[in-house]
């Protein structure tokens, strides 16, 4: 028994037991999870100073993953998947993450209030990334079955996309402008500033849908490898 301790002893120096990737990725997209749902609240309740600070706090933590996860990584002897493949699931989910923190920052800074476009793009980044989490689980259960994530999450970036471009016909439509309120110079600087400002939050939505297709490509390419 003591020979087969100092064996293994050994073996575990020379081979170093595997990280579990899975769960760390799992890890990360639960944060990524309760983050978006928390941006949703945020476009729900008119911007509540709690949910944007939840959010923020939220997206700490989830720096605070990255690191560790990418440690692990580069420490790692051996990965039960193509190394890069790794990396980009770690950085792609915590990209995502940062968007909800930075969407709910820029909206603060520029005093844009949320609009239901704001919200829709919200809820299908949320239901995305959701996507992507059963995608994730399911690598450790059945691969056959992840690349449904990566599917609907690549549906929940076109969602996206037509919300924003619907945001944005609406928001320049002349007609606009003609329900603002006020009238004169005065008035159409208001309108121009105002809509310029809510055209960058809808863009920065709209690049938060780029990062979540990714991350079902990257969900794509895993599962195409292991099977």
């Amino acid at each position: 028994m003591g020979g087969n301790s100092l064996l293994t002893i050994v073996v575990d120096r020379v081979l170093p037991k595997t990280p579990d990737f899975f769960s760390l990725v799992d890890e990360q997209c639960d944060l990524a999870v309760e983050i978006l749902t928390e941006l949703v609240d945020f476009m729900e309740s008119s911007g509540a100073k709690t949910s944007a600070k939840t959010v923020r706090k939220l997206d700490k933590s989830g720096d605070e993953l990255r690191r560790r996860n990418l440690e692990i990584l580069n420490a790692a002897f051996s990965t039960p998947m193509d190394r890069e493949d790794i990396h980009r699931a770690i950085v792609d989910v915590d990209h995502i993450m940062d968007y909800a923190r930075t969407t709910v920052q820029e909206m603060r800074m520029l005093n844009v209030d949320p609009d239901r476009y704001t919200l829709e793009m919200a809820i299908y980044l949320k239901e995305g990334m959701e996507a992507i989490r059963r995608g994730f689980r399911n690598l450790k259960v059945d691969a056959t079955l992840s690349d449904e994530g990566s599917e609907l999450a690549r549906a929940s970036e076109r969602n996206i996309e037509k919300a924003y471009r619907k945001a944005l016909t609406e928001l320049f439509d002349p007609k606009t402008f003609a329900k603002s309120k006020g009238s004169g110079d005065d008035a159409v600087v208001t309108f121009v500033m105002d809509a310029f400002k809510r055209r960058e939050i809808y863009r920065h939505l709209s690049n938060a849908g780029d990062r979540l297709a990714r991350a079902g490509t990257t969900l794509h390419d895993i599962v195409v490898k292991i099977i």
